[in-house]
């Protein structure tokens, strides 16, 4: 038997495999896009496996200052459920960058601390 018949080069459904964006609430979207800057900024801070070979501080920066941004605005709009544990993620991060730095920013002058104030372990 061949696979020459009608749809067989169509490629994978998209439209079956992904939900439609409108029908993904506010918090959702918010929180996952948190959680993929947080867990980009733990990789770039050399916190995964293999974590030397990835550790790029410049990056890490770039992205807690967009997480600490994303959570302070979107800490009202998502509610203290969701905001607390990503505040907690953000403060860890802005430790581990502080400890992975050679010589660490000055408490409110890490990256983040312009939108969280200052950070201490």
């Amino acid at each position: 038997m061949s696979d020459t018949g009608p749809g067989a080069d169509a490629g994978p459904d998209f439209d079956a495999m992904t939900r439609d964006i409108a029908e993904v609430p506010a918090v959702e979207v918010i929180t996952t896009v948190a959680v993929h800057l947080m867990s980009a900024a733990a990789v770039k801070l050399g916190l995964a496996e293999d974590g030397a070979a990835h550790k790029d501080l410049d990056e890490a920066r770039k992205l807690i200052t967009a997480l600490a941004g994303l959570v302070t605005a979107g800490a009202a709009e998502v509610g203290t459920y969701h905001a607390a544990p990503l505040r907690d993620g953000l403060k860890s991060l802005q430790l581990a960058f502080r400890e992975a730095s050679e010589h660490p920013d000055e408490p409110g002058k890490g990256p983040g601390e312009a939108y969280t104030g200052p950070v201490f372990g």
